[in-house]
């Protein structure tokens, strides 16, 4: 899917995301610093997902937004041992193929099947094992940029002329959306409290921008 995007020009974060306050919220890094299980953790407290692994960007009207991708979050077994007590607990992707994966079918966890305009973007950093982890903070424009270019999907496949129209984008879509970094702790138990963070994060960021767009009441 990731290829075939490609080839239609559209910009992809390595992203998995989810829905919250109305908005897309992608949760983007490299791969194994956790955007699947985590996005399957906060599936799991009640919060739908819009993708997994691939978060693909649409410009509309001058606005960003992520489009749905599957209604499943592929896991890892030791993800789903973390998660849900026991590696066997979710159904494998083939017989052939370790990989298992989480149905959004709204009986364990739901999908959010339509687009959403994009609100918030998360970059994992390196996890640490500081007592202040999991932390959640600010990151500066040109800093959320270049991270950004890295992680967008399969960008080893565009030229020259393309890869300068997905720079432009990723630039225009940083002065809409904010851009923070996830510092999660390197105990896997704290996946509960990295959860809570995001969610108390995105809701503080997110009801300041609609508070900021709403028209002020005048006499």
């Amino acid at each position: 899917m990731g290829f075939l995007l490609r080839q239609r020009h559209v910009t992809c974060l390595h992203a998995s995301a989810v829905e919250l306050c109305g908005h897309g919220v992608a949760l983007s890094g490299n791969a194994g610093f956790g955007k699947s299980t985590t996005a399957a953790a906060l599936a799991l407290r009640g919060v739908p997902v819009l993708s997994d692994d691939i978060a693909s960007l649409e410009e509309t009207g001058g606005k960003f937004h992520i489009n749905p991708g599957y209604p499943r979050v592929c896991l890892w077994p030791d993800s789903v041992e973390k998660l849900l007590g026991s590696a066997e607990a979710l159904p494998q992707l083939t017989p052939a193929w370790e990989q298992t994966y989480l149905p959004l079918d709204g009986v364990r966890a739901k999908f959010a099947g339509k687009k959403l305009p994009l609100g918030l973007v998360y970059l994992f950093g390196a996890r640490s094992g500081a007592d202040s982890a999991p932390l959640i903070e600010a990151m500066r424009p040109g800093a959320a940029l270049l991270e950004l270019v890295q992680n967008t999907y399969m960008n080893w496949l565009l030229d020259r002329d393309r890869r300068a129209v997905e720079f432009d984008v990723l630039a225009s879509m940083l002065e809409q959306v904010p851009v923070r970094r996830i510092v999660a702790h390197e105990d896997s138990r704290k996946i509960g409290a990295l959860c809570e963070l995001i969610m108390s994060d995105a809701q503080n960021i997110l009801s300041r921008q609609a508070s900021a767009l709403a028209p002020s009441d005048s006499k």
